[in-house]
């Protein structure tokens, strides 16, 4: 594994620290006026998806993990696990759902994510930032209610359920932010 200063750190690093493997979110290079430099960052825990601040000295060595990703076709659920193929090779495996966190709310068959293997084990699950998915169940809008920004759930086609403006019927096709889990536009 290669060893990269704390002064490379870029976010979407992937580093292997503690024995737990840690994804960079946030840093930011601090040189006080008084002392020596450090780095302040925020990692996510790959396993847990915790959060957790770190400080680190300009210029310590870390051990980098490089995780080798593969996109892959989500096929259907087989009991509790989600099983996916691999675009290239056809080969079928099997994900737990801890793997897939918040993602698993926004499959549907045929989409593409890509996984990450770190050591063999699947480590992560990444999707689009945005997915379209139809409404299969929500309220009528009420013909002359027009308060601006009035919001109502809808059911998507996954179980996710959304904030949606009053004027989204069942059927609708929908882009949704994977992210935030918000509402962006009718498709």
């Amino acid at each position: 594994m290669p060893a990269i200063s704390t002064n490379d750190l870029k976010n979407g690093i992937t580093l292997e620290l503690d024995n737990g493997l840690f994804q960079v979110v946030e840093f930011q290079h601090v040189k006080p006026g008084k002392g020596s430099a450090f780095v302040r960052s925020k990692l996510r825990n790959l396993k847990t998806g915790n959060i957790l601040e770190r400080t680190f000295n300009a210029g310590v060595r870390v051990e980098q993990a490089l995780l080798d990703k593969k996109d892959m076709q989500f096929l259907y659920r087989d009991g509790d696990e989600y099983v996916f193929m691999d675009t290239e090779s056809y080969d079928q495996t099997n994900v737990a759902p801890a793997a897939l966190g918040d993602a698993a709310d926004y499959l549907v068959e045929q989409a593409i994510a890509q996984i990450a293997y770190y050591n063999g084990d699947i480590v992560t699950v990444e999707i689009p930032a945005a997915v379209e998915l139809s409404v299969t169940d929500t309220e009528p809008g009420i013909q002359g209610d027009r308060v601006s920004g009035a919001k109502k759930a809808a059911t998507l086609e996954t179980g996710k359920v959304v904030q949606v403006p009053l004027h989204i019927n069942i059927g609708d096709r929908l882009r949704v932010d994977t992210r935030s889990g918000e509402y962006i536009s009718r498709v």
